[in-house]
Parts: structure tokens; sequence; C-alpha cells
């Protein structure tokens, strides 16, 4: 019985593609939830608190993906340090935050494309657009992998040229009014704001880390991971802050704090409706939002696929169709979103819209991988001196230190203000654990892995 394998295709600039394309939606929509809980100023301190903690864990994290380029990613790790359970408390936590992303995004995408087809019902687009990006992840990993970089770039560019139209509109007045809103929500004062809003700001740059799962496509990925990491981290805090400040200080913030499509609505405030600029936004605005949807769901297919290869999950996940990618994975992801799309009765159970607490859903799996991966840092540092490592965590222990920290003040203020998503993660991650419990003997079966061995 031999093991599957995925083909090294993938260069640098693929890399930060995926890198930057996996996070970039984030830019767009969802942030704008953290202004209703903060205010302009109190998120701008949540997210400078949160751009601390993602720029030092990527500079940690790198240095587990070229030592382990793997695609289970940090399932891998924590495997390699903690052994089976370690492996997977950290690939349930991953699926978690990979899965409950896309709807959001999806959801996202259908509100855009509302802005300009008023009739169409945003669930319909959503699940739409779950067909498309679907086939196209299942046709080959190349062809998603270029397709994702040109969404990407396109992204990154209609982004500052957001931030230039509105520039002249801008007014710090406007940002600063009331930004201190935390005792205007749910009755908290501002601290307490700040640290209510830490999903939103972690929204920003949620998944940067699903780059790793393409490590075993890479080509050299000793070389090209750190390379494309870096740059993604530093353009995505300049991209995050510049659109936040910007947006902030068009207008009356309130009026963005709730919705979905807060870039065109902040733009129209300084164009006008009719405006050609705002059009093409909301059409170019569509790639952010498709490049995070497309390239996460590559995310969560080798995630699936690799927790399927080693014998986590049902083997029947790990085949490989003739495209050679994963498509059963591919599939079975995507059937969990939709029905997340219409589980309003189920998820938004936190006095939340929908999307909201689909992003919140999707920031505790990703607090917990995070958390899992600094501590297999730790551990793989101690365990295994003599593990190749071609990139080493710059500052170590103080930088993956500030990350673990970070992330587990993260953690305690979510479950604080968001418990009935809390026990609902929760309670995911108790049924795949049972199902871990009961599933040794099909772990024993499967052929040993190299990467995931001391």
């Amino acid at each position: 019985m031999t093991t599957a394998k995925l083909k090294p295709t993938l260069g640098t600039l693929h890399l930060w593609g995926i890198a930057v394309g996996l996070v970039i939606s984030g830019e767009y929509f969802g942030w704008s939830y953290g202004w209703g809980t903060a205010g302009t100023l109190g998120f701008l301190v949540t997210t400078l608190l949160v751009a601390t903690m993602y720029s030092c864990f990527i500079f940690s994290f790198t240095e587990l993906t070229t030592a382990i380029p793997h695609a289970g990613g940090p399932f891998a790790y924590s495997l390699r340090a903690f052994g089976p359970t370690g492996g997977m408390i950290a690939g349930l936590a991953t699926l978690i935050e990979f899965v409950f992303a896309p709807p959001a995004i999806a959801m996202a995408i259908g509100a855009y494309l509302n802005v300009q087809f008023p009739g169409l019902d945003p669930r319909l687009a959503a699940v739409g657009a779950y067909i498309v990006f679907m086939t196209l992840n299942i046709l080959g990993v190349s062809i998603a992998a270029t397709f994702e970089l040109v969404v990407t770039v396109l992204a990154v560019v209609e982004l500052l040229v957001f931030m230039g139209v509105v520039a002249p509109g801008f007014s710090f007045s406007n940002f600063v009014l009331n930004g201190w809103a935390g005792s205007e929500v749910f009755g908290m004062p501002a601290v307490a704001g700040i640290f209510a809003a830490i999903p939103f700001a972690i929204w920003f740059f949620l998944a940067i880390e699903g780059a790793a799962m393409a490590a075993e496509e890479a080509k050299d990925p000793k070389r090209t991971i750190p390379r494309a990491y870096i740059a993604g981290i530093l353009t995505l805090v300049f991209l995050a802050m510049g659109v936040m400040v910007m947006a902030g200080g068009v207008g009356d913030w309130k009026a963005l704090s709730g919705i979905n499509d807060p870039l065109p609505q902040a733009m129209k405030t300084v164009v006008g409706e009719s405006s050609g600029w705002l059009h093409m936004l909301v059409w170019i605005g569509l790639f952010g939002l498709v490049a995070s949807f497309h390239g996460i769901i590559l995310g969560y297919s080798r995630q699936f696929f690799a927790l399927a290869r080693a014998g986590f999950l049902p083997p029947a996940l790990a085949k490989l169709s003739r495209f050679h990618t994963p498509h059963r994975a591919i599939i079975v992801g995507g059937l969990i979103g939709i029905a997340a799309i219409y589980s309003d009765g189920l998820i938004a159970l936190q006095g939340m819209g929908l999307t909201a607490a689909m992003i919140t859903m999707s920031v505790f799996g990703a607090i917990v991988m995070y958390i899992m991966s600094m501590l297999s840092l730790f551990k793989l540092r101690k365990s295994e001196p003599n593990l190749e490592r071609s990139f080493k965590a710059p500052g170590y222990p103080l930088v993956p230190g500030i990350a673990l920290v970070l992330a587990l003040v993260c953690l305690a203020a979510m479950v604080w203000f968001n418990g009935t998503i809390a026990l609902l993660f929760l309670g995911l991650m108790a049924v795949g654990m049972v199902y871990f419990l009961f599933t040794g003997a099909q772990r024993n079966s499967v052929p040993a892995d190299a990467l995931l061995q001391p």
C-alpha cells in the first residue's frame, strides 16, 4: 500500500499569493464588526495587539513549516511534538477554522453581488460560489494557485485604489469621534470592548498560516516558504491598517460597523452612488473575497486529506482525483460550509448575526491551533534539537513566547465574551475526539510517514 503524495509545483510567488489571498477578504469585510464593539480607537488598539501576535507567530511558525513541510501543517507539527492526541487537537482546531471561514466569506460575496443585483438572494450566490470554486480546486493545484495569485494581486491593487479614492474625503476627526465605543455596546467599558473585539481583529489576518498546508506542493520549501510568509505578513499589516483608518475617516463609521460590504459603502460617501469608482470597487472587490474563499477551500481540503491519510479521519477522504487533487475532501468541506450558511438557528446563538457567529467560530479554531503550534515549537526545540531547521524563529524564545502569551489572552477573552459559541466549539472538538478514541486500529493500519516521526 503506497501513501498518496501531492506534487511540488508551487514557487515563492504562488505561495505569497496563497498566504495573502487566504487572508485578504478580511480587509474587505468582517473587521468592521469590531467597531460596533470597541469603537474606532478601541478597535485600533485591538488590531495593533493582534498584529503583534501575528507578526511574532508567523516568524515562529515558519520554523515549523520549513522543518516539517507537510500538507497537514499544524496537525503534523503537533503530532510530531505531542503524539496522536496532540495531533488530533491541532488538526480538529484547524479544520474548524478553515471550514467555518468560507461560509462567512461566501455570504460576503453574496452581499457584494447584492449591491449590483438587489434581487439576488445572497445565500444562493454563496452556494453558487462554493460550486464554482470547489470545481476549480478539483481541476488541479497549479491552476488553482495561478488563479489565486492573479486575483490576489488584483485585490491588493484594489485596496490601494480604495485608499487613494477616499483620501480626499478623509477626516481624522471623523475617525476619532466617539472612538471609544465599548460603553455603548452591551454596557461594556472601553477596555472590555477592546478585548471583546478580538475575533474581528484576528479576521484581518486569519488563515495566513494556511500556506503551510501547501508546503508539500512547494518547490524548495525551505527557501520559498520563509520568503512568502515574511512578505505576506508585511503586506497584510500595511493593508489592514490603511483600509481601517481610511474607511473610518470618511463619514459616520457607525454606519459601517454591522454590514458585510463596508468598503463600497465608505466609498459611496465620498464619490456618490453613480460613480464608476464605486462600481469598480464592487466588481474588483469581489476578487478579494474570491481569493480568500478559493484559497481557504485549498487549505481545508489539504487538512482533511492529511488527517485522513494519517488515519485520523476516514481514509476515503485521502483519495486523489485524476487531477491529483483531494476531491473528496474538497466536496465534504464544501457541504459542511453550505449547511452552515443555512444554520441561523444553530450557530447564531450569541446575539449576533450569522456572519459574525461564523467568524467567531472560525477564530476559536485558529487560536487553539496557534497555541498548539507554539507549544510544538518549544517542545521540538527540546525533544529534537538536531532537526534540520533552515529557518529559525528570530529572538527565540522571546518572539514565540510573545505569540503564545497573546494567543492565550485572546482565547481567554473570546471565551469570556462568546460563551455560547465557545461551548459549540468544544462540542465539535469533543465529537472529533470521540471518533479519535475509537479508531486506533485505523491509524495503525496506514503506511508510516517519515515527516510525522521523530
